[in-house]
């Protein structure tokens, strides 16, 4: 490719991450976002002093944020800085009892004999299974490209030996006896929209991937990152422009050649990135009649992930024993997720995460006061609840049962508090069905099932994010950022845009 602008479509994580590794190849880069502020699903919600956290909480794999930064020859720490979370989760089982997941062995092996002795040797042979399934999901494959059956067919042998077809929840089952270590266990892949009793055990990874890296917390939140990604773009010339919804992938000859906005402007480009919803892209962006392989009534036919309602409150009060991420799980488990995901109906019980940054971070809230994060998975928008009718109640529901049981004395102290359903994530997040995470993974839409980061109908047309391998969660929307490089082709040395001077260094505040 000459040296032109490659348009990256949305300014979510892999958005940006995409930017910074294009703007290093050499190519100029312009990202257009549809919102009035950059981020994608890991913007911000700022309320009478309060910092919310629209969307993503839990870091790691920071090491990918470090590369980024090393790229253009920058530190991360002048940017941005991350601190360690312990526990990494707090689960809360409901009659009280909980359970510390931590990264350090002892503590770990020491709460699992608590709740069953026989369990010790089991979590050990299950952690070295999970082990083995990181070094070839992870290490190897990750940032591989997925875009030819032959690609896939070399990994099934390992993918087979290593019993990747059987789901999380029957992966750990074979070595965990105790049901609540089990779920302990393998409520990991609903923080990246799966069923622990249908996602592939392929996603056992992210246990490896955790204790490898740890959880991290950035100071200020999320939207630090975010903020730190942007400082960096706008040094390296990367214009972000908001309030620009694309709304037309222009196609000549098989290739993306432009992009039209809302507002008609017509920008030509060598490659288009999109960070967006590839199920929404092929259906809204790109004209029927170019799509050979994703037509509208195969994608109908795509399982879209879970949804989710997020509440967000402040309270006059602080609550010290809270651990920064809270599980809190309900009574039902397997029969709760069946709800969400396969018979897609509201149940009137829910599991919860609770976030609590201003464990880590009291500078989210006003002085003496705690800032809240409570997200409770439901169906997408396929279910047809009506959420503006039942938007209130749930909520309401949600802070009746967190003051009665978690956050005693949250009711009186309640400062600020506002939600978001599924309508947002469809309205303002442009995602199908309202869906939190792209496509549901499946074994069936996962790996060289999933939407590929090459697009097969139109040349030029790329994807990152969610929607896309490797899938959801900080480390996959990154890491399909690095599949980029395997795909776009380096422009020659005299075409190369040089990047501008280093700058000093800055501490982040």
């Amino acid at each position: 490719m000459a040296t032109q602008n490659i348009i990256v479509i949305g300014s979510g994580l892999g958005g940006l991450a995409s930017a910074i590794r294009l703007r290093a190849m050499g190519y100029a880069v312009t990202i257009l976002e549809a919102r009035d502020q950059p981020g994608g699903r890991a913007g911000v919600f700022e309320r009478d002093g309060y910092t919310f956290d629209a969307g993503p909480t839990v870091v790691t794999a920071s090491y990918l944020f470090d590369e980024l930064f090393a790229l253009v020859g920058r530190d991360r720490e002048d940017y941005v800085s991350f601190g360690p979370v312990d526990p990494f989760y707090r689960v809360v089982f409901p009659d009280g009892e909980r359970f510390d997941y931590v990264g350090d062995e002892d503590r770990l092996l020491s709460q699992i004999k608590e709740f069953n002795p026989k369990d010790v040797d089991g979590y050990r042979a299950f952690a070295a299974h999970a082990k083995k399934i990181f070094d070839v999901g992870y290490t190897q494959l990750a940032d591989k490209p997925f875009d030819r059956a032959g690609a896939m067919m070399k990994i099934v042998p390992d993918l087979i030996r290593l019993g990747c077809y059987r789901s999380v929840y029957g992966l750990v089952s074979q070595y965990i006896q105790d049901e609540r270590l089990r779920q302990v266990l393998t409520f990991e892949p609903l923080l990246v929209g799966g069923n622990p009793f249908r996602v592939p055990a392929i996603y056992a990874l992210i246990h490896t991937l955790e204790k490898k890296w740890g959880i991290e917390y950035a100071k200020g939140g999320t939207t630090a990152i975010v903020s730190a990604m942007c400082r960096l773009l706008a040094e390296l010339d990367v214009d972000i422009r908001l309030n620009t919804p694309v709304v037309e992938i222009e196609v000549e000859g098989r290739r993306a050649v432009a992009v039209r906005t809302g507002d008609g402007e017509r920008i030509e480009c060598a490659a288009v990135v999109s960070n967006a919803d590839p199920s929404f892209v092929y259906t809204r962006m790109v004209a029927a009649k170019h799509r050979r392989v994703n037509r509208d009534w195969l994608i109908k036919r795509k399982k879209q992930s879970m949804s989710l309602f997020v509440g967000y409150f402040g309270a006059r009060k602080t609550w010290p024993k809270l651990a920064h991420h809270t599980i809190i799980l309900g009574r039902r488990y397997r029969e709760l997720l069946e709800d969400i995901f396969e018979r897609k109906v509201l149940a009137d019980d829910f599991s919860l995460y609770l976030h609590a940054p201003t464990r880590s971070d009291p500078d989210m809230a006003p002085p003496g006061c705690e800032a809240f994060y409570v997200l409770s998975p439901v169906p997408n928008n396929r279910s047809g609840v009506d959420w503006e009718a039942r938007g209130q109640s749930y909520f309401d529901g949600i802070l009746d049962f967190l003051d009665e049981d978690h956050v005693p004395g949250l009711r009186d102290n309640l400062d600020v508090n506002f939600f978001v359903t599924p309508n947002y994530f469809e309205r303002d997040l442009r995602s199908v069905h309202g869906n939190a995470f792209g496509l549901e993974p499946r074994l069936s839409q996962s790996a060289f099932f999933r939407y590929h980061n090459r697009s097969e109908d139109v040349g030029g047309l790329y994807f990152v994010g969610a929607g896309t391998h490797p899938g959801a969660g900080m480390p996959g929307v990154l890491t399909s950022a690095k599949v980029l490089e395997r795909l776009i082709p380096a422009p020659s040395p005299g075409d190369a845009l040089p990047l501008p001077r280093t700058p000093a260094p800055r501490v982040a505040s």
